[in-house]
């Protein structure tokens, strides 16, 4: 008995050792990512999450509604004036666009969303009833659309992307695509014989070994991050801080996804902490990298509902982008990670080769959509042998399924056969001479111009992906966009958070566009929105917004 008692003590200490050596392992690990997450709410999904649903709604009336920033009596007034000028102006000359718009919303639940989150909640309802521009079009034609009320405007959408080389070129592919696709019509699970045209295409630019064709760009990615788990029998993926990748659950965590996903690591871009979790966790299936990042690493797609301060910058650098491409293409390799680049929204915009060419990175698998349908919606995966198969020779009932009743629609896949037959082109490539030179020059010329007219304004840019910076802390920035589409400049909902130029944009053009853009910024100047007393800072507004968040939460 006393021999068993005394051995309790060696026992409980051999236990305890065994299971701290167990532990330890998984801590240091959790440890290391926790490390790598990026600071920001970006990088903390769960806690961006549990955050957004403490926030209050509050509402500023008239009386404070111009003075939020702490501006004083006469800088109030100047607002007011210019807020309600440039809303009659608005009624005036986009009535039918605002009937329209206002009668369809109630109905269409996207437009319900855009409408309330182009500027920041507090502001919203006054300026829905005020500045409404109207969420219609009736034409395009070169650079320019026009509204139901026959304004024309220089378009800085972009069509989210889609838009790379001019409206008319895409209204080119499609009408041909009519023509060539009428005889088979819309025959759905078989081929149009152009299909196996476009697949030698895409395999030659992508550099990859096959092609799945599906509906749009969100459901290539699926499929995308789905053959990744199949192909290496991990289960999680990384994704990084602010990167967009479709509305998908895996890899939209954080605010707008009702379910955090379990699978899913956010991690900081551009870090070394990130590349030792690649290089020491086991379950990583694959990397999603969207290029577009290099713009704004680890923020958040910039809109002007988020833009509360002046804190917005672009930090885009070619070279160490370009090195840290270089560098994940080495860990993947090293642990069996799938490197999956995210292309649709860049693809074939920096370069025919895409981003893989633009940064001389390959990557394992690239999913494509938008533009490469030659106006039309799709989604594309390309991808090498070993991680393409949907199904094992040594095992057949275990299978990676994939359908879709409209994949390689033959409208579609004529149409983009258009776009790339016109691509192949050596004449139409060389619209991609100097895209660097060019774009860079411009941002350069409108920033002097601004500079000169010392206006708190800036563009920064990643070729003809442009975002609007500002120089003076100010709650109102967000106003800009208003005074620019009052000047001909046509913008997505999101705003200055981002311009995207067609690249058939000439100089005169470009001119035309800045001069507009100066001059609106200059009317904003006039009108008093970028007070600054010398003491309001971006800090101390974030802390006045917190203020009136605590007061909202509890009725003070």
């Amino acid at each position: 008995m006393d021999m068993m008692e005394n051995s309790i003590p060696y026992v409980s200490l051999a236990v305890g050792a065994a299971v701290t050596a167990g532990v330890a392992p998984k801590v240091t690990a959790r440890i290391a990512l926790s490390r790598a997450k990026h600071r920001s709410l970006a990088g903390h999904s769960k806690m961006s999450r549990r955050i957004s649903k403490l926030i209050p709604r509050y509402e500023f009336e008239i009386d404070t509604f111009f003075r939020s920033d702490g501006a004083p009596t006469d800088i109030a007034t100047r607002r007011q004036d210019g807020f309600f000028r440039l809303g009659a102006l608005f009624q005036e000359r986009f009535a039918k666009s605002r009937a329209l718009t206002a009668e369809a919303a109630s109905r269409i639940s996207d437009l319900q969303f855009t409408q309330s989150y182009r500027v920041p909640f507090q502001y919203s309802r006054l300026v829905k009833e005020q500045l409404g521009a109207g969420s219609f079009m009736q034409a395009s034609s070169g650079v320019t659309l026009t509204d139901l009320d026959g304004n024309q405007f220089y378009d800085l959408t972009g069509s989210y992307g889609v838009n790379i080389f001019g409206y008319d070129f895409y209204k080119e592919c499609i009408a041909a695509a009519e023509r060539r696709a009428s005889a088979l019509g819309p025959v759905l699970g078989l081929y149009h014989p152009v299909v196996a045209d476009n697949v030698k295409r895409l395999t030659d630019l992508s550099g990859m070994d096959e092609v799945s064709f599906h509906m749009s760009g969100t459901e290539a990615v699926m499929q995308a991050v789905r053959l990744a788990r199949y192909h290496t029998g991990r289960n999680h993926l990384v994704r990084f801080a602010g990167a967009y990748h479709g509305w998908w659950g895996d890899v939209q965590p954080g605010v707008g996804n009702p379910i955090a996903p379990h699978e899913t690591y956010t991690l900081a871009e551009m870090s070394d902490r990130t590349l030792h979790v690649l290089r020491t966790r086991r379950d990583i299936a694959c990397v999603l990298v969207n290029p577009l990042q290099a713009l704004h690493p680890n923020g958040n797609a910039p809109g002007d509902s988020a833009l509360v301060d002046s804190s917005r910058k672009g930090k885009y650098d070619r070279e160490a982008y370009t090195v840290w491409l270089k560098q994940l293409r080495e860990v993947c390799t090293e642990r069996g990670i799938v490197l999956l680049f995210d292309e649709v929204f860049l693809g074939f915009r920096l370069a025919p080769g895409g981003a893989q060419e633009y940064f001389g990175v390959k990557a394992d698998m690239v999913t494509y959509g938008k533009s490469l349908g030659g106006g039309l919606p799709i989604g594309v995966v390309c991808g090498k042998h070993e991680f393409m198969r949907r199904f094992r020779d040594d095992r057949p009932a275990d299978i990676c399924f994939a359908r879709g009743t409209f994949n390689s629609h033959p409208y579609v896949m004529t149409a983009m056969d258009e776009f790339l037959s016109r691509l192949d082109s050596p004449n139409f490539r060389t619209i991609y001479d100097g895209l660097d030179e060019t774009w860079n020059g411009r941002a350069r010329q409108l920033n002097a111009m601004l500079t000169e007219r010392e206006l708190p304004v800036r563009v920064s840019n990643l070729q003809s992906i442009w975002l609007v910076e500002y120089t003076v802390p100010s709650r109102y920035n967000w106003m800009l966009q208003y005074y620019l589409r009052a000047e001909g400049l046509a913008l997505s909902w999101v705003g200055t958070g981002r311009f995207i130029f067609s690249l058939n944009y000439t100089d005169a053009d470009f001119a035309e566009v800045t001069k507009r853009f100066v001059t609106a910024a200059d009317k904003m100047k006039q009108d008093g929105w970028w007070w600054n007393d010398g003491t309001l800072t971006n800090k101390a507004i974030k802390r006045q917004i917190l203020k009136e968040m605590l007061g909202a939460a509890f009725g003070r």
